[in-house]
């Protein structure tokens, strides 16, 4: 059975990964290897380097503003990099003998139509909780950390797309509800 944890920055995720972890499930953080596939496939960069310019990788090593930069400068220009990027993590993943994913931008990028998944995990917190979550984490503003929040899909949306809620808000018991999760799963 494949699945994935999803959910909007500052929701958990990570934190419910590594308790995943602690309980001996591997998860493949799909943003830490879409990071080192950029670095190391020759066809990732020769595809970057074509569409943005040779200028993206500067001695073999990723020029990240500048690729920040083309990035942000259109939404075509975001969709242009996810198809290069995102096929090779689809391959790794599938490639990789693991069950479960992480994946942050699981429906925004429509990464879940380039995978075959049987379940989806999404973890939520209420928005002042990952206003407070994100600011302390990357040392940002609040204005900032909301603009963050708002360029992901809303997290309801994220919920009704997915077929288990985590609730990681500090109040509802975690260890309980992932409990509860593996043994539906039947993990």
């Amino acid at each position: 059975m494949k699945i994935a944890v999803t959910g909007g920055i500052g929701a958990g995720k990570s934190f419910v990964c590594s308790e995943l972890q602690r309980r001996g499930i591997d998860v493949y953080d799909c943003d830490a290897e879409a990071k080192r596939l950029m670095r190391t496939s020759a066809t990732i960069q020769q595809q970057l380097k074509a569409l943005v310019g040779n200028d993206v990788y500067v001695e073999g090593r990723l020029n990240k503003p500048m690729l920040a930069q083309f990035l942000l400068a259109s939404d075509e220009n975001a969709m242009a990099v996810d198809n290069i990027v995102h096929p090779a993590v689809a391959h790794d993943f599938t490639l990789s003998g693991y069950d479960w994913m992480e994946c942050a931008i699981l429906f925004d990028s429509h990464f879940n139509e380039r995978v075959t998944l049987d379940k989806v995990v999404c973890v939520t917190a209420p928005l002042e909780t990952r206003i407070k979550r994100i600011i302390k984490r990357d040392g940002i503003s609040r204005s900032k950390a909301l603009e963050w929040i708002g360029r992901q899909l809303p997290q309801d949306e994220v919920l009704s797309m997915s077929d288990y809620e985590i609730i990681n808000d500090g109040v509802h018991d975690l260890s309980s509800q992932i409990d509860r999760l593996l043994k539906q799963i039947g993990s």
